[in-house]
């Protein structure tokens, strides 16, 4: 097998002016693939991943005297890039994007459209400074349409592309998916978007422009429901953990805190091997379950009988049974359970990042690798997120060749800064209060220890 040995990105510069986590993770898997990628903010818009509601937590708890190069979110999507702060709210310092973008392969951004149109940088003068840059715009609903210019995060996306009406329990309210794994579907998508911008540079010799609308991709993942209201009248409904035509079908308490095991059985096949490891072989004989009709209508009577057999096993041993007999399950692993289970460790999924001494992380922390893997080349994350402005100078002097004195005058001028104009509160929290608050269900004080980062 023949092993390369650059890896496929290495020469390719990604411009990364988006914020939160689609845009960022998917800019940060380029970047595990080789890109040289450019982070821009502003000075008073830091990425809300720095510090509020979607930055996680901070090593250690510690906030020392710049919380906004330490929150946990920002350090995970944010690997291995550079870090431009630049205020492109002025003239001069959208002069200096639109250097950048003369020697930039790719940019990914998701402003409302009216921002980019506004300062003459849509992909009609986008084409115009470099004709052959990709240019990847990720927005709630895309550039067209009634809804355009609306803002728009997960939770509201959940709600418009159709899954909070068919997400919750039985006769209950609309609910949130949990996570807002939209963001991760539009992430893949605009990574997608961007390797396959290039390619078309490659074979075309012309850039193109990829309109990326969030609230579409979240439709993909509704498409039965979609497909049955068109092809049948018929509406989706509220079925909790329960499947419309599998059954058993459920989350099942199994021995220990909060320990829960997800199963689906899909035929009689499948219903027999389950009654054989719950140590009841006569159930698959049973008139009232033998028939997939006839465990959906005694589901209730069926799930009591699983549940007093997975109260009596841990979840990892309640799926490795079934799975050892052939019945799909799943036990529901948390955030110490990710970082220990054997599969995860034995993909590699966590990778260890070093970060440098005077950024007072750690000497190393686990950060989530990706979810591929390529036979021909080993991938790992580059290193660690950049400080904020990090890389002002090596961008202004080094890439775009500015003098002694325009660098100097950015910085007089606030256009170019190194530290956020408007600083987000960090709460200052013990563990044990965020675990009183229910913001954390627990957390395990020798952590370091079991993650060997001690």
């Amino acid at each position: 097998m023949i092993r390369m040995t650059k890896l496929p990105l290495e020469g390719i510069r990604v411009i990364d002016s988006s914020y939160v986590f689609a845009g960022p993770y998917a800019t940060g898997l380029l970047g595990d693939l080789g890109a040289e990628v450019i982070k821009i903010e502003g000075p008073e818009r830091p990425d809300f991943t720095r510090g509020g509601a979607f930055s996680g937590l901070l090593p250690d708890n510690e906030a020392r005297s710049d919380p906004w190069n330490r929150m946990s979110t920002y350090n995970l999507v944010n690997r291995g890039k550079k870090s431009l702060v630049v205020d492109l709210a002025r003239k001069e310092g959208r002069e200096v994007l639109i250097d950048l973008l003369k020697v930039t392969d790719v940019i990914v951004e998701n402003f409302t459209p009216r921002v980019m149109r506004g300062w003459g940088l849509d992909y009609p003068n986008m084409k115009v400074i470099n004709p052959n840059i990709v240019m990847v715009s990720n927005t709630g609903y895309g550039r067209g349409g009634p809804y355009s210019n609306y803002p728009a995060q997960a939770t509201t996306q959940e709600a418009t592309h159709g899954l909070a009406a068919v997400t919750g329990y039985r006769g209950g309210e609309p609910s949130k998916a949990g996570q807002s794994f939209v963001d991760f579907l539009a992430a893949w998508a605009i990574a997608s978007a961007a390797l396959l911008g290039l390619r078309y540079r490659r074979r075309f010799g012309r850039g193109l422009w990829a309109d990326i609308g969030m609230y579409q991709l979240g439709c993909f993942n509704v498409s039965e429901y979609i497909l049955d209201s068109i092809a049948n009248g018929a509406p989706g409904e509220r079925i909790g953990n329960r499947h419309r035509q599998f059954a058993p079908q459920g989350c099942y308490r199994c021995a220990g805190a909060d320990a829960w095991c997800a199963l689906s059985v899909r035929d009689d096949e499948e219903w027999g091997a389950l009654c054989g490891v719950i140590g009841q072989p006569e159930l698959a004989g049973d008139q009232r379950f033998s028939t997939e009709v006839a465990r959906r209508a005694n589901h209730d009577a069926v799930d009591a009988i699983i549940t007093r057999w997975t109260a009596t096993v841990t979840k990892i041993e309640a799926m490795e049974r079934l799975q050892a007999a052939g019945v799909p399950a799943g036990a529901v692993l948390d955030g110490r359970d990710l970082h220990f289970d054997p599969h995860l460790k034995a993909r590699g999924l966590l990778e260890m990042v070093r970060f440098p001494e005077e950024r007072g992380m750690g000497p190393q922390r686990p950060i989530i690798g990706r979810p591929w893997k390529f036979s021909a080349m080993p991938l790992t994350v580059q290193g660690p997120a950049p400080t904020f402005g990090q890389h002002n100078r090596a961008v202004l002097r080094e890439i775009l060749g500015y003098d002694e004195s325009r660098c100097s005058a950015l910085e007089s001028a606030g256009i170019v800064v190194d530290k956020p104009v408007k600083v987000r509160e960090v709460p200052d929290l013990s563990m044990d209060k965020r675990v009183a608050m229910g913001r954390l269900a627990y957390w395990d004080s020798d952590y370091k220890e079991r993650l060997g980062i001690a």
